[in-house]
């Protein structure tokens, strides 16, 4: 088999059929044509992938970004029906804590949401503490809407699977006055000016604008450590 633009043309389209999330399309697509430029116009074989894993190797990726790509890729292979072609991800024993540099600390919560207000960023800070007091994903924000914050409670569905999300007094409360700040009656709180659902990367890149001001490593800042820091609460709790 002989990877080619009009293969991975059509692996998006089934990822976009299957409901994947913008993120993950972009992530796989970009995976699958970096295989794309180390077989260059060769066949692939179980040779040629065994072959990727340890180029991938020998460039300095990490275990975790390696095995994160070799993913990408056979979700490709599945989708072919090529499964003979599917290699093996590398053994990692996992941690059982996070390491102290990477960790989120309430207190540096606190002070990301200090900077956005400083900022007048209202959303930005809304979002911060909405993903940190659900345990919400960015992409999963749409779901937070005016029904859903007068319920007290979102209703989540995603890869065919169906949660609850539980909103706070306090959150809801702020939800609903920011929602009639911004003249939002109806539907999705988090909007673009556009009135689309705000976009994660561009979530990522505000949040990591917040570091400097509110003396946070710019490593520690991201979507996913805000969630890490909601699950350590509920767990204490």
């Amino acid at each position: 088999m002989i990877l080619t633009d009009g293969i991975i043309n059509k692996f998006k389209g089934y990822l976009i059929d299957n409901d994947k999330s913008v993120y993950t399309i972009e992530k796989y697509i970009r995976d699958v044509s970096k295989l794309k430029v180390f077989t260059d116009i060769n066949e692939i074989t179980k040779e040629t992938t065994a072959e990727y894993k340890n180029y991938l190797i020998r460039n300095g990726y990490s275990v975790r970004s390696i095995n994160s790509m070799l993913s990408s890729v056979n979700a490709l292979f599945e989708y072919l029906d090529r499964n003979d072609l599917k290699v093996k991800t590398i053994k990692m024993q996992r941690s059982v804590y996070c390491p102290e540099d990477k960790e989120l600390t309430r207190a540096e919560y606190q002070r990301l949401c200090a900077a956005a207000k400083m900022k007048k960023n209202n959303r930005l800070e809304l979002i911060i503490e909405t993903v940190c007091s659900t345990g919400i994903r960015i992409s999963e924000l749409k779901y937070i809407t005016v029904e859903s914050a007068k319920r007290g409670e979102a209703v989540v569905t995603l890869k065919g699977k169906t949660r609850f999300v539980f909103i706070p007094k306090e959150l809801k409360r702020k939800l609903l006055r920011y929602a009639t700040e911004q003249k939002i009656k109806t539907g999705m709180i988090f909007v673009t000016r556009t009135g689309k659902a705000v976009n994660r990367t561009n979530v990522w890149r505000d949040m990591k604008n917040l570091c400097k001001d509110a003396g946070v490593k710019p490593e520690k800042v991201f979507p996913h450590n805000l969630r890490h820091l909601f699950a350590r609460t509920f767990y204490n709790i």
